[in-house]
């Protein structure tokens, strides 16, 4: 999901090695309904979102208020990953795991029935697991490994969810999901410009860092772990990903490596409110949840939408210096919020989370602006 370059990032899109034949895939128009139901989650997630912050949205959202979290993270992120995993794993029972959690985010969202939207979304991540695991049986890699324990630790959030925790005791395990999921495939791709072997030894202390830091969560020492965890992963990826040196390009090389390294500062971000203010209450929770699910993680949905879209889903998305206007606005309302959360400014923290929205809906439109281009220019 978030190569290093466009090669480099479809070779994700492509079955691996051993396992199936092209055959065995799904054609695009099977694939294009599973990317539909994760970006519903995520607009709708965004509208819950909103109406936890005060602001007007349609009743059927402002619903949804409590499942903001599990819309975007589950709904939206794992459905997107579920299907590219799929992708690149080539066999249609991988495509079950997408479908399932897309489905569950669809039968979340209708109100039929939370348990199971939450058990369809449990088994999607199974699914997710067993391809991820599959997969590192094969090729027994350290980057396998650090997928794998993320997608190990989407399963085990939402077992616990499934089971009636609240989202604030899982969603360590969330964010280990995605934290992890990226540190793996930057990991796979550095072959370009591979760690040495001491720096994959301070890369595996980093993972168990990690994992130690987000099941002792509600302790004083969990917070420090964790937040140093993220903090040392941020420097480890900012010294080690050769963005350092494809910045230096131009065009989609060097917008896809801005996006990576400004992801990273989030990261960095986020480790030192952590280490600052040893709590994750009120404004630090909300300030350190969104330094690193939008900050980060969106960071990287921006890069690679132009080499993700079209290996998936088979459109053309020519770069245009417009896709920076979304990373610019993504990044900007961040300041904003989290410089709100530091001043206890719930006003502004609001006014904040709105201009999050509207720079995710301008990715969107980027998107599809950028996918009529690349008809037009098919044509012509």
């Amino acid at each position: 999901m978030y190569g290093a370059s466009g090669s480099a990032a479809l070779q994700l899109a492509a079955p691996e090695p051993g396992l199936t034949v092209q055959a065995e895939n799904l054609g695009v128009p099977f694939r294009l309904p599973l990317l539909i139901l994760g970006f519903l989650s995520l607009a709708l997630g965004v509208l819950a979102g909103l109406a936890r912050l005060g602001w007007g949205v349609p009743p059927a959202a402002a619903q949804l208020v409590l499942l903001h979290g599990p819309l975007m993270v589950s709904g939206f992120l794992g459905t997107v990953i579920g299907l590219e995993r799929a992708v690149a794993i080539g066999q249609r029972w991988a495509y079950a795991g997408p479908l399932l959690s897309g489905v569950g985010a669809i039968v979340i969202i209708s109100g039929i029935s939370p348990a199971a939207g939450a058990a369809f979304i449990t088994l999607g991540s199974a699914v997710l697991l067993t391809g991820t695991a599959r997969i590192m049986l094969r090729q027994r890699e350290l980057f396998m490994a650090t997928m794998t324990l993320g997608a190990a630790s989407w399963l085990a959030g939402n077992l616990l969810w499934m089971a009636g925790t609240p989202v604030s005791g899982v969603v360590t395990l969330w964010m280990n999901f995605l934290i992890l999921t990226i540190a793996g495939e930057r990991l796979e791709l550095s072959r370009f410009l591979p760690p040495s072997p001491a720096a994959k030894r301070v890369f595996a202390a980093i993972l168990t860092a990690l994992i130690a830091g987000a099941l002792l969560w509600d302790s004083s020492a969990g917070i420090t772990l964790y937040g140093t965890a993220l903090l040392s992963l941020a420097l480890w990826l900012l010294r080690q990903d050769i963005a350092r040196r494809t910045v230096r390009e131009r065009g989609l090389t060097r917008f896809i490596a801005i996006c990576l390294l400004s992801g990273y500062a989030w990261l960095a971000v986020s480790g030192l409110i952590l280490l600052f203010t040893n709590n994750l209450n009120g404004a630090a929770y909300d300030a350190v949840l969104h330094a690193i699910l939008l900050g980060f993680v969106f960071s990287m949905i921006f890069g690679h939408a132009p080499v993700i879209f079209p290996a998936v889903i088979r459109v053309r998305m020519p770069y245009h210096w417009t896709f920076y206007l979304p990373l610019l606005a993504l990044h900007l309302s961040l300041m904003v919020r989290l410089g709100a959360d530091g001043l206890a400014l719930s006003d502004l923290r609001n006014l904040g989370g709105l201009l999050n929205a509207l720079a995710l809906a301008l990715f969107i439109l980027s998107t599809a602006s950028s996918v009529i281009r690349g008809f037009r220019n098919r044509r012509n």
